[in-house]
């Protein structure tokens, strides 16, 4: 309970900023809680009038009823509306900084966690945490401050009598505490189903290609079937939970409430009392179920966004990408692998004891077969993982001394997976750091990517909306945009993962030669996964990996005359 304690006041905590709104809310649930004491108090004027025959009260009595109307509207509307604009603005704080954690989170979190789960926590977790802040503290304040004007009143009138309701707190808190445990683990549960859920969607949609091919739609429709149903049953068990809870909770309040008006009703109790007086204080007393059940309700809410809060703050309490670093080096290209090892989490060594140097200008060509840890070395190059061992020095620095954004600003990557945005084609060449560039600059970077001719032919060349993925282009299409990118961004160092071999003739010849040319810059640090003889034969240096170690290296000629493992290679999966 504790740990809950610290979680709400840590939710309370993004409430700070809007002090001056929540000030208003009380106003208006103020209002709201003092016309409804001022309805016993009304039902106490009338009955006064009539006994005492007093025409001109009875007068007033109509345009008593439209004031307390208005006041009671006019409370309602400041009170229910700033509360939205906190809940609102609360949501749109969170996001923002739920998804500047996202950003900023290792890769090893988005290979450990579905693209579902996570999205999941940024809507809907977050969505559910304004359950256990704004439109609970609405519940506990609009209620709450009504049961303490009920309560007030009925010790106005009559304390020892009123002191009867007390009896039976004990049993009302009883009963919501466990309530609580319930839905809390209920609440949990929902959250994850959601995650799986999400997940489905995800999955079918990003697939779609597949499932249509292998006519998978029924089988996609059965998998989300079965997960919404998941989901439902744990909804459903906390609408049981909650609804018993509730009934229960007003049995007592009327077990209590029937007390109080079997003992009033003793004449000894109220003794020269006027009926006016009398009938308001049943009034009252029999107004406080409304409240005190809206504020039994309200442990829903509370347990169902104290779980989402759980999530939530374990995600932005989890370790970011380790940005260390305070060097800004404007890097020439120079690389040298030390000893540097990686394993993976689940103990698999993807990289042993590899030590290798790169010189500034060199062309370096990594080859191996499937799984000999090729893209797991150039992804420590940006710290997309981290060595477990040994040290990665770029020009003499250790890589984990250079600032995060400076490292990654002076190193360009086309990975094999092209990944192309929702945008225009402009934006996607010109993307992220690189945002501004000129289109003179853009358009000499598609040029010597090989893409301003197929560009010039989209329906509106630079401006043409890309979709999803980028999947109205071609592969290759697609991946020479990516290459007409890492040419705009300009770095020492560029990182080619070249994965031609699936892609027609015409793409592999012109993304061919833009690798042909971004490799003969002598200007720049050229690294690439070669999967085709004809982009390796120029190289520097070839390194020939298998299981995350050098088996062999030196240049196209040299291994070929070792007749070693390059040559094997080469005679199986490099001949043109």
């Amino acid at each position: 309970m504790n740990q809950d304690v610290k979680v709400y006041f840590r939710l309370l905590a993004y409430l700070k900023p809007y002090w001056g709104v929540a000030i208003l809310v009380l106003i208006g649930f103020s209002l709201n809680a003092a016309t409804e004491v001022s309805v016993a108090k009304l039902i106490k004027y009338i009955i006064d009038a009539i006994q005492q025959g007093s025409q001109a009260n009875l007068d007033w009595f109509p345009v008593l009823i439209v004031v307390l109307m208005f006041f009671r509207g006019l409370g309602l509307f400041m009170g229910g509306y700033y509360t939205a604009v906190i809940s609102r603005r609360l949501v749109f704080s969170m996001r923002q900084e739920v998804y500047s954690k996202l950003l900023r989170m290792p890769a090893q979190y988005y290979l450990d966690n579905s693209a579902g789960h996570i999205s999941a926590k940024l809507m809907y977790n977050v969505e559910q945490v304004t359950a256990a802040s704004s439109e609970s503290l609405k519940t506990i304040v609009k209620d709450g401050l009504i049961t303490l004007g009920l309560l007030g009143y009925l010790f106005y009138s009559n304390w020892r009598l009123t002191l009867l309701i007390f009896i039976f707190l004990p049993l009302i808190g009883l009963l919501v505490r466990k309530a609580s445990k319930r839905m809390r683990k209920l609440s949990i549960q929902v959250q994850d189903t959601m995650g799986d859920v999400n997940h489905v969607v995800q999955e079918s949609i990003n697939g779609q290609s597949v499932v249509k091919s292998f006519i998978g739609e029924n089988s996609e429709q059965k998998r989300f079937y079965a997960s919404s149903e998941e989901n439902l049953k744990r909804s459903l068990k906390m609408v049981v939970v909650q609804n018993l809870n509730s009934p229960l909770v007003q049995l007592i309040i009327s077990m209590a409430m029937s007390l109080i008006v079997w003992v009033a009703l003793r004449p000894q109790i109220f003794g020269d009392t006027s009926a006016g007086e009398f009938v308001a204080y049943i009034t009252a007393a029999g107004l406080l179920g409304k409240p005190i059940k809206n504020l039994t309700d309200v442990n829903e809410k509370l347990q169902r966004g104290m779980a989402a809060a759980h999530s939530v703050f374990e995600l932005l309490d989890m370790p970011e990408e380790n940005n260390s670093g305070t060097q800004k080096p404007q890097l020439k290209g120079q690389i040298r692998f030390d000893a540097v090892g990686l394993n993976y989490q689940n103990k698999v060594q993807a990289i042993s004891n590899f030590s290798l140097d790169i010189q500034a200008g060199q062309t370096v060509a990594l080859v191996g077969r499937s799984g000999a840890g090729k893209t797991s070395l150039v992804n420590m190059l940006v710290r997309f993982q981290e060595p477990s061992s040994g040290e990665i020095y770029l020009d003499q620095v250790p890589i984990r001394e250079i600032e995060m954004a400076c490292l990654r600003s002076q190193v360009a990557m086309v990975n094999q997976q092209v990944v192309l945005f929702d945008r225009s084609v402009r934006d996607n060449i010109a993307y992220g750091q690189l945002e501004g560039a000129s289109d003179e600059a853009i358009i000499a970077a598609a040029k010597a990517a090989y893409a301003h001719d197929f560009i010039m032919n989209l329906p509106e060349g630079y401006d043409t909306q890309l979709g999803t993925q980028g999947l109205s282009l071609s592969g290759g299409q697609r991946q020479r945009i990516a290459i007409a990118r890492a040419i705009l961004k300009n770095a020492p160092i560029m990182i080619l993962d070249e994965a031609t071999s699936a892609l027609d003739n015409e793409s592999e010849h012109f993304i061919q030669k833009a690798f042909d040319d971004a490799m003969l810059d002598q200007s720049r640090t050229t690294i690439v996964i070669a999967h085709r003889l004809s982009t390796i034969e120029n190289a520097d240096l070839i390194v020939v990996m298998d299981q995350g170690q050098i088996l062999e290296q030196g240049t196209h000629q040299q291994l070929l005359a070792k007749h070693g493992a390059y040559y094997q290679l080469h005679q199986r999966n490099f001949e043109d």
